[in-house]
């Protein structure tokens, strides 16, 4: 019998993973942004109720394995999952993307969480914010003197002093551009989120000597097996889905 896998996502690189697994495996998502049609794997869509809800699942489900390929900041999702996995006995694995590294030309402020990308944005006046939905919820602090951009998942009204911009990667560079240039920033907020898809900002950033806000990944848990791309994890579990994870 083929062996059943929890996919942990949220991410392009675990929708690429979710779109090769067959109908006995479960792909889970937290309940923020669009649920794809078009898997052929059973999607579950909200929390487990902590570690000791998830092992619960893992159980009743029969779960194999567990693969995380949430986003490299959803860190209490992946302590979740280790805690779990070790509760039912049932191997971890995980995507773990190589973060960006500053290139020559790069003006990188690093700070390691909201209270520090207040502090770093001080000086500017028009930041574009690219970490998901964290800044709606101070939409209601922005300076007198700033004028925010906001990307994100989801539509926002925002507000005289907030726009808010509901997109999703891949970017080019040729639109970071434009935006950039048609938004006056003059600074640039992101999570070193690593890949592709949304690397384009930083190539624009060092090409209009523009400074990137990073904030710093939070430390994950280690798994029993960790990959550093969509595909290795791809043909792996191809290799290894007609045979016991415990193999």
């Amino acid at each position: 019998m083929t062996a059943r896998i929890l996919l942990l996502g949220g991410t392009g690189d675990a929708l690429a993973i979710a779109r090769t697994l067959g109908p006995q495996h479960v792909y889970s998502l937290a309940g923020l942004g669009r649920v794809p049609a078009d898997l052929t794997c059973a999607v579950r869509v909200g929390g487990f109720g902590g570690a000791e809800g998830l092992a619960r699942f893992l159980a009743d489900e029969d779960i194999a394995l567990v693969f995380d390929a949430t986003h490299p900041y959803a860190a209490q999702i992946s302590a979740n999952a280790a805690r779990a996995c070790v509760a039912a006995h049932v191997p971890y694995w995980a995507l773990r993307r190589a973060p960006w590294q500053p290139q020559p030309g790069d003006d990188w402020r690093m700070v390691s969480g909201w209270a520090g990308v207040v502090e770093a944005l001080a000086p500017f006046a028009r930041p574009l914010f690219t970490l998901g939905r964290e800044p709606l919820a101070h939409l209601n602090e922005v300076p007198q003197r700033q004028h925010w951009t906001v990307r994100c998942l989801e539509a926002h009204p925002g507000h005289a002093r907030a726009r808010i911009i509901d997109a999703r990667g891949p970017f080019t560079a040729e639109g970071e551009r434009a935006l950039f240039i048609e938004a006056h920033i003059d600074v640039v907020v992101s999570k070193n989120s690593g890949g592709a898809a949304t690397e384009a900002k930083l190539a624009v950033a060092r090409e209009l000597g523009l400074p990137v806000v990073m904030m710093q990944r939070p430390p994950l848990p280690d798994a029993q097996r960790e990959f550093t791309s969509a595909q290795e994890a791809i043909d792996t579990l191809a290799n290894y889905n007609q045979r016991s994870f415990h193999a």
